[in-house]
Formats: structure tokens, C-alpha cells, sequence
């Protein structure tokens, strides 16, 4: 089955288009040109601004013009995450998706229905002639999953509407009312490399397969760091085999937990099969540590490789290692505010080389600011102490909730109606735009919805088929309720 069959159809014939334009982040010409081409094909009014949020607007449905003006508001881009044997090309590859019993996932990348779904719906309520609503607004903001920029750059005045839905959350039932702020650390230790020594024996030692995930949504759920176990390993292993380090590279994004990690090292040849041993020993303790968070399927391995030409400097190896291995990561604070909510916590994210410097990133979050500048002072130190220079960069705010929110309330009276029971009412640890919308919007009346997303920013990523029809059910409730009000 196409998701073209898929109902509500309009939903999943956006969505159908959305996955055939590529959309990572930072590389969003495509995708704003697909919109405006979009919006002029379908007769809707639409304006761009300088940093390329795309912007379309609808009429009110006759005899509710005097109803608040609605902002229907998505992310264009989407987390770029592909499987290590999936052959795919972010920059120019359509999405192939794949029907499976109630869900619909990607063939071994990320979906993309964070947040091509959110954008689909609000593509779905400008098309849809039978809706019942207030003036709408649809705003499609750049760049959300690294650097929130579109939400950084919109400009006052550019958006009219006075209440904001967020299409960005990813469980039906859930209704946002606040998220964390967060702030990217970039730590860059100057590349020494020396020869490598001669009469070493080789080996790639590879962490592969774990689950990864979106590192706010899933930071609680203890899954493993393939960044920080594999220099669990170099650490605890460093002295016994004599070891040289001649390369590391693990993780990708900020925002997703490190899936894979590997290093090139050199041991004493006469330790060959004692290596080998303890590699398999090591495997074996972090399956029967992260059985229950990350199931049988991943794997902790080496092969033997070929002499480099090059290795770090001993030094610099030592202190890199040590650095990572002692960087904090997962949850650092539960909030005392929100019963079972993550207050703080820190995702090391990557490392890499590039431009001759070893590059290690590392993602922070909190609900409370001072929070996460605390811990990012706290990597900071860490990282210079092993010689790193550390700069701070991608730094948004969180979103204070406001349990009195006129929206707010019409969408639970909207929930109970339409399903019986009552949705419930949280914040969340990942980042929204909202915070940054408040501050360029103050006043703004906002929550965050959104149908069920499991295994985001992962290739594992999949959108559940029934919770879609409930999500497009329950926003053409609200906007109809809303449609009724007079300003």
C-alpha cells in the first residue's frame, strides 16, 4: 500500500510530496522553493522572509472573520540519519516510505514526519474547502532541529495570528504547554599526529547498531552512548596493550544520540588474541548493562586493519579519551517543578576529525537556563583542562508553560469531547520554538500537539498511521471552536 491510500488522504498526499524533496537541515533551498511552487499552484497567498521561514494564509471560512487569527505552525527540515549500509544522498534522494501494518517508516533512513507531518496538516487545513476556521496563518519555519534559526529570525510583524498551534510534538493524547532550553558545545583540540609506529598490530574497533534516538525525547530511557562507551573501552584499555590511537569518529547530529562510533588502534602484536578477547568481554558486559534499554541487536567489534600512515600524538590521545570517557551524558537532573519530568541533561554528541582538529560536540539542555549554563561551563572546563579551546553556540530558550491558556483549555474541552478522556497536559525536556516565538511574540496564546512519532532522529523513525487520523480530527475541532470566538 502507497501512503497516497492512507486516510485522511489530504494529509498523506502532502505529506507524499514533502518526502520527495530533500530537507536536511541547513539545506533548505529545495524544500522553500517546493512550498512557494506549492502555494502558487493551489492559489494560496504566500511571502517569504530573509532567513526563508515560508509564510501562507487562508481566509476565514464566511461569517467567521471576526474569529483570531490561527497560526498553523511546522519545521521544514528534518534530521538527516541513515542506517551505516544504506546507500542515500540527503542532498538530492526522495524518502522511500514503506506501509507497515498501523505505522509508516522509511527504508533505512529517518522519515521525516518530524516535522513533514506537522507541515502536511497545516498544507492540509489551506486545501481543505469543508473546514469550519477562523483566518489562518501557516508558517513554516527553517533550520528548527540545529540552531532553532527560522524561529530566531522571524521578524516582527511578519506573523498577524495571536494564537500559535505547534504541529511539532510526537504523542497523540499529549498536549505541550512548556520544553527546555538548550545549548550546543563545541570543544577543539589542536591535531597532533605523528607516524605511526611500525610493528603494531592494527585493529578497527566498531560500537554499531544501537538505537539511538532524539537526544531531549529519549534521553531518560538509558540507552547507551556509542561515543562514550567506545572510550570506555580506549580508557580502561589504554595501558595494557600498549595501545596507539590512530583515528575516532563516532555520532553525527547534536540532537540524536550517537548510534555508532569506531577507532583505528595499534597494540603489541603478541597481544593479538588477548585483544581480540577482551574486546569480546567488553561486548558482552555492555549487552548484559543495556539488555533491557537497547534489546540483543547491537554490536561492540573489531577487524583487524591496515597501518596508517599517521597516529595522535600520545598526549593528545590520552587527554582526548579522557575527556570523553569522563564527560557528563544522559540525564543530570530531574526538575522538582514537574513530577517525572528531565530537568538537565547532556548528549556527547560527536567526535570527528576536521580541518585539522579533533572536534567533539556535545548537546545541553535544561528548563532551567541557569541550569544549562551551568553544565555547559562544567564541559567547558573539562575540555580545557585536555587542551580543547570551547566555544558555545545554538543557545535557545525554553518555554515556560501556562497552565491558563484560553487555547490551552479549548483543547482539552476538545479532547474529552472527541475521545472520552482527558489528553494529558505536560512539558517537555526536547526543544520547541515556542520559547523563541514568545519572545519575539509576547502575548502569544500557544500549545504543542502532534500524532504519535516513535524512534525520531534515528533511522528507526515511524509515524503511527491511526493517531494521524485522530491528530487531523482533533486540530479541525479545535480550529472550528476557535472559528466561533469573535475578537
Amino acid at each position: 500500500m502507497k501512503i497516497t491510500e492512507l486516510e485522511p488522504k489530504l494529509i498523506w498526499e502532502c505529506f507524499d510530496e514533502i518526502t520527495k524533496v530533500p530537507r536536511p537541515t541547513h539545506h533548505l533551498d529545495k524544500m522553500r522553493e517546493f512550498l512557494v511552487d506549492w502555494a502558487g499552484r493551489h492559489g494560496i497567498e504566500v511571502a517569504t522572509d530573509e532567513v526563508g521561514n515560508v509564510l501562507m494564509r487562508k481566509p476565514a471560512t464566511p461569517g467567521h472573520e471576526n474569529a483570531p487569527t490561527v497560526v498553523l505552525q511546522g519545521h521544514q527540515d528534518m534530521v538527516a540519519e541513515k542506517r551505516g549500509d544504506k546507500v542515500h544522498d540527503f542532498l538530492n534522494d526522495p524518502i522511500t516510505t514503506i506501509v507497515d501494518g498501523d505505522w509508516v517508516k522509511a527504508d533505512g533512513t529517518t522519515l521525516g514526519a518530524d516535522n513533514g507531518l506537522g507541515c502536511a496538516a497545516g498544507m492540509a487545513v489551506l486545501m481543505d474547502k469543508t473546514l469550519v476556521h477562523g483566518p489562518i496563518e501557516c508558517l513554516f519555519t527553517v533550520d528548527e532541529e540545529q540552531g532553532l534559526i527560522g524561529a530566531n529570525g522571524l521578524q516582527p510583524g511578519f506573523v498577524k495570528g495571536t494564537i500559535l498551534l505547534n504541529l511539532d510534538s510526537e504523542e497523540h493524547g499529549s498536549l505541550v504547554i512548556g520544553c527546555a532550553g538548550g545549548m550546543v558545545v563545541d570543544c577543539k583540540l589542536p591535531y597532533k599526529g605523528v607516524e605511526a609506529p611500525k610493528g603494531k598490530a592494527y585493529y578497527k574497533v566498531h560500537i554499531n547498531h544501537l538505537k539511538g534516538g532524539h537526544s531531549g525525547m529519549e534521553i531518560n530511557l538509558g540507552r547507551g552512548n556509542a561515543n562514550q562507551q567506545l572510550c570506555r573501552f580506549l580508557w580502561e584499555n589504554r595501558d595494557r596493550f600498549g595501545m596507539v590511537l590512530a583515528a575516532i569518529e563516532g555520532g553525527g547530529l547534536a540532537n540524536a544520540i550517537p548510534r555508532e562510533a569506531w577507532a583505528v588502534v595499534g597494540i603489541e602484536p603478541s597481544q593479538k588474541q588477548e585483544f581480540e578477547e577482551e574486546v569480546k568481554k567488553f561486548s558482552d558486559m555492555l549487552h548484559a548493562e543495556f539488555l533491557l534499554a537497547e534489546g540483543k541487536d547491537f554490536t561492540f567489534d573489531c577487524e583487524p586493519a591496515e597501518a596508517p600512515a599517521e597516529a595522535m600524538d600520545a598526549m593528545l590521545a590520552d587527554r582526548l579519551i579522557a575527556a570523553m570517557f569522563s564527560c557528563p551524558n544522559g540525564v543530570q537532573g530531574m526538575s522538582n517543578a514537574v513530577e517525572g519530568l528531565v530537568e538537565t541533561s547532556c548528549n556527547l554528541a560527536s567526535v570527528k576529525k576536521e580541518d585539522g582538529e579533533i572536534k567533539v560536540t556535545a548537546h545541553v539542555r535544561s528548563s532551567v537556563d541557569s541550569r544549562r549554563d551551568e553544565l555547559a561551563d562544567r564541559i567547558k572546563a573539562l575540555f580545557m583542562m585536555a587542551g580543547a579551546t570551547v566555544e558555545f553556540s545554538n543557545g535557545y530558550v525554553g518555554w515556560a508553560p501556562n497552565p491558563e491558556s484560553r487555547v490551552l483549555n479549548v483543547a482539552v474541552e476538545s479532547f474529552e469531547k472527541l475521545f472520552g478522556k482527558k489528553p494529558k497536559v505536560e512539558a517537555l525536556h526536547a526543544g520547541l520554538e515556542c520559547g523563541l516565538f514568545l519572545e519575539k511574540m509576547p502575548g502569544m496564546d500557544m500549545i504543542s500537539f502532534g500524532p504519535t512519532l516513535k524512534d525520531i532522529h534515528s533511522p528507526s523513525e515511524k509515524a503511527n498511521i491511526p493517531s494521524v487520523q485522530a491528530f487531523w480530527k482533533f486540530l479541525c475541532d479545535i480550529l472550528e471552536t476557535l472559528a466561533n470566538e469573535v475578537v
